[in-house]
């Protein structure tokens, strides 16, 4: 599948990241309770097209926030839902820190919630773990997958290796996304992005890839180091009906710099034949 260059992250779209829960771009903010936690979603309108709802399941450490950008680019054609999932973002903080089964049971419980036909579900990073579980365990409601910079790579199976790749990957991103980082950890509190990275590293990814029965796109930066291309082939290859997307000159928070590329590779797999396959 081709897709277009990654673009830029500037000032504008940092203002929008920062909005909540104050409305923007069309964006509003709502909490309802979801398995006895107060849960925070940024939506947009519908925009009456009659294409599925689309979901967004941020990743580590971070909340909605980083995915605004690909939320209004999805805006124009789509319903589009943005969960804080439980202890980050706007979200209330559950005692203890989940792990990736229960990421999973809460979304699903949030889909109940808010009695949504079966969606397309796009996962980023350690989301696309919990994506890939609640499309395993739950086919009924995800209608397609997206699996964007999927964790965790089997070659670096471990908090020390997946901080090293996290490292290099802060060298390819643009500087204005380190306020939304700093916000979101300040949100989640470091004790709680530490254990659910430990949760993110013993978490093993590839019994649900094997499981998804959901036409699946995995969407990477080229420059991503934390899904680097041995690994995103990998988990194309496990999910029995997935096809590959690589953004050029992206990395690993291509849902935050390409979010018009990602946006059209979600499009492209509610066409009637997914091309390029």
């Amino acid at each position: 599948m081709r897709l277009t260059p990654a673009g830029r992250f500037g000032p504008a779209e940092l203002r929008l990241a920062m909005a909540a829960p104050r409305p923007a771009a069309g964006l509003t903010s709502e909490w309802r309770l979801v398995d006895g936690l107060r849960t925070h979603t940024r939506r947009g309108p519908d925009p009456g097209t009659g294409a599925p709802p689309v979901v967004l399941v941020h990743g580590l450490a971070v909340s909605h926030r980083y995915l605004t950008p690909l939320a209004v680019a999805l805006a124009e054609t789509h319903p589009v839902y943005v969960p804080d999932l439980p202890g980050f973002g706007l979200t209330a903080h559950p005692r203890g820190a989940y792990d990736v089964r229960q990421h999973a049971a809460h979304l699903a419980a949030w889909l109940a919630a808010y009695g949504l036909p079966p969606v397309c579900l796009l996962g980023h990073s350690f989301g696309a773990e919990v994506a890939a579980a609640l499309a395993a365990n739950h086919p009924e409601a995800v209608r397609a997958l997206v699996l964007a910079g999927p964790t965790t790579d089997p070659a670096a199976r471990s908090r020390r290796a997946q901080f090293g790749r996290w490292l290099v990957d802060v060298l390819r991103e643009s500087p204005l996304q380190a306020p939304i980082l700093a916000r979101d950890v300040w949100n989640a509190r470091p004790w709680r992005v530490l254990a659910t990275l430990s949760h993110s590293v013993h978490n093993a990814i590839e019994a649900d890839l094997v499981r998804i029965t959901a036409p699946t796109v995995v969407v990477t930066g080229a420059r991503d180091p934390v899904a680097p291309a041995t690994w995103r082939a990998e988990v194309a290859r496990l999910v029995p009906d997935a096809g590959l997307a690589v953004v050029p000159r992206a990395a690993h928070n291509v849902v935050t710099t390409a979010p018009k590329a990602v946006a059209d590779a979600i499009r492209q797999l509610h066409a009637p034949t997914l091309v390029n396959r």
